[in-house]
Order: structure tokens, then sequence, then C-alpha cells
């Protein structure tokens, strides 16, 4: 088994094994996935499965890619979850709950305005489970999907493109792998235009944190659970609430895809850049982080 994934490691040209990395491992993870319904799981957590295995499968191949890709043998230091020192944890817990409270103010700001304008009314149904399904959807989202395009996937196109093109890179094709192509052209710009502002919102966050990840898993995963904790939980939501402020995909919209979002992000973006170092922005993320004095 090892000397099959080191051969897939090694395929030439070099970008190939990142094509074909994710959608192999979604493949492998679906198919260990569906004979676990002949133990009892029910067919519609078939695909809810498959995606964690895969993860598992993500995380358990990660020291051996990084060892023959990026020859580098602190794969997790790499990554950004874990510093110099890994006894050192404030500077991992102050990134994320920066990140948490930005994403906080974000959603609180969409979620004043429509109460404000009238299409929204206050339901405040807090209970455990959904407290517990907002934090678990949080960390899970967060964790998972930053892991992916915050680092591994980061720092392969950083390698392939340089720093600008692999920043760029992430962040349109994280806009890509998110959006729907079935709202129409506006308004799928629209959310094409958010997501892609919110990639380069969590990789400028991580270039500011030095490298470490928890930041952009703040952020991320407090949008996420904070938008569903709010849309299931605390607010009844006018389906005619407009556009510009709760984003295309009702009844399901995603507030990314609005002008109140779109706006903000922009607003992080451009003070993220003006608090980053200059030379910062030029780096990889590897060398951002090798600087990291924690």
């Amino acid at each position: 088994m090892k000397q099959l994934l080191d051969r897939f490691l090694l395929l030439q040209p070099v970008w190939l094994p990142t094509l074909l990395f994710i959608p192999l491992l979604y493949a492998l993870g679906w198919i260990t996935a569906v004979p676990l319904t002949l133990l009892g799981l029910p067919a519609h957590q078939v695909s809810l499965t498959g995606t964690v295995l895969s993860f598992v499968l993500f995380l358990l191949v990660m020291p051996r890619w990084a060892a023959l890709r990026w020859s580098e043998h602190q794969p997790w230091r790499r990554l950004g979850l874990v510093g110099r020192n890994p006894r050192n944890r404030i500077p991992h817990v102050t990134s994320l709950c920066i990140g948490l409270l930005m994403s906080l103010a974000l959603i609180g700001l969409i979620v004043s305005l429509l109460v404000f304008i009238g299409h929204s009314s206050w339901q405040g149904n807090l209970e455990i489970k959904a407290l517990l399904n907002c934090l678990l959807l949080a960390l899970g989202v967060g964790f998972a999907e930053e892991l992916i395009f915050r680092a591994w996937l980061w720092e392969e196109l950083t390698r392939m493109l340089g720093p600008r093109g692999g920043m760029l890179g992430q962040a349109a094709l994280f806009s890509l792998v998110h959006t729907r192509f079935n709202l129409g052209f506006g308004p799928m710009l629209g959310l094409l235009t958010g997501l892609f502002l919110l990639g380069l919102s969590l990789a400028l966050l991580r270039i500011r944190d030095q490298g470490s990840l928890w930041g952009c898993i703040g952020l991320h995963g407090g949008l996420v659970g904070g938008w569903f904790l709010a849309h299931q939980n605390l607010l009844m939501i006018d389906p005619n609430a407009p556009m510009w402020l709760v984003g295309p995909g009702s009844p399901n919209a995603n507030p990314l895809g609005g002008m109140v979002a779109i706006l903000s992000l922009t607003a992080i973006v451009t003070l993220l850049i003006q608090t980053t170092k200059p030379t910062g922005l030029r780096e990889s993320t590897n060398s951002a982080y090798d600087e990291q004095q924690c």
C-alpha cells in the first residue's frame, strides 16, 4: 500500500496528483461507506459518512504527502495546526477567538439589518441540541475545509504558480466548488464574488497570523455555524427578504452572495492587506510560518 501511495505522489506532471487527490479520496470514502449499509447505516447517511471517511484518509495521507511532495517532516506545522513550540497554544487560541469574533460581527450585522427592516422576526429557539449542532458544524466544516483549501491546496498551488498565483488560485477554486450554478447569472456571480472574497480574507488572515490556521478555522466555521443557528433557530426569515441582504438561493439563501457580505468582506480584505507586512504578501505559507515565534 505504501509503495502504491508513493508511486501516486510522484506521478508526472507534478500537478497530476494534486488534480486527482480529492476526487480519489471521495471515491474511496464512498466505496468504504456503502458496505456499511449492510451493518445498519441508513441510506441517507451514506454521503455524509463517505465524506467523513474521505477526510480521515486525507489526514492519514498528509504525513507521507508532505514528506515526498514538500520534503517536509513536520506536516502539521507546515499545515498551520501547530507552531515551533507545540506546547504553546496561546497564539492559536487567540487567533481562533479573533476569527470567531469576526464571523459573529458579520452575521450580527446581517441579522440586525434583517430585523431592522422588518424581514425577519425573532423566535429565539435556543435548545441544547441546536447549540451542539451549530458547534459541530462550525468546527467540522471550519477545520476540514480550511485544512484542505487554506493549507494543503494553497501549498500545492503556491509551489506550481508562485505565492500570488497560489493565493488567487485557492480563492478561485474555493468559490467555484461552493457556488450554485442553477441560480441564474446575476445571483451566481454575486455568490462567486462573495466566496472569492472570503477565500482571500481567509488566506490573508493566515498570513497575518504568521501561518497559523486557527484564525481561518474560527472565521470560516463561525460563519457556517452562526448562519445555521440564526437561520434555523433564532430567526423566522421572510421568504421575500431582499437578496442584497440574505444573498441568493432562497429559502436556503447564502448571505455571502449578498451586497452586505460582499462589501464587508471587501473591507476585511482591504484592512488585512494594509495591516500585513508587505513581504508577507509575497511569501508562501511556508516561509511565513517558518518565521512564527511561538
